[in-house]
C-alpha cells in the first residue's frame, strides 16, 4: 500500500469509530422496546457495537503511523 492509501484507511477507521459510538447509542435507544428481555437485548447489542469504537481508533492510529513511517 502506498502512503495515500494508508492515510485514507486511517481516516476511514477514524470515522467508523465515531459511527460506532453513534450507532451504539441509536441501537440502544431505538430498539429498547417495552419488555425486559427486549430492553436487555438492545442494551447488550448496543454495548457490542460500542466496543468496536476503540478498535477502529487504534487501527486509525496504526495506519497513520505506518503512512508516516513509509513516507520517510
Amino acid at each position: 500500500m502506498n502512503t495515500s492509501q494508508l492515510k485514507a484507511l486511517s481516516k476511514l477507521c477514524f470515522v467508523l469509530g465515531f459511527a460506532s459510538i453513534i450507532g451504539s447509542i441509536a441501537i440502544w435507544y431505538l430498539t429498547g422496546g417495552n419488555e425486559p428481555e427486549t430492553k436487555a437485548h438492545a442494551e447488550r447489542f448496543g454495548l457490542f457495537v460500542g466496543l468496536w469504537a476503540p478498535t477502529f481508533f487504534i487501527l486509525s492510529n496504526r495506519f497513520d503511523r505506518y503512512s508516516e513511517k513509509k513516507a520517510n
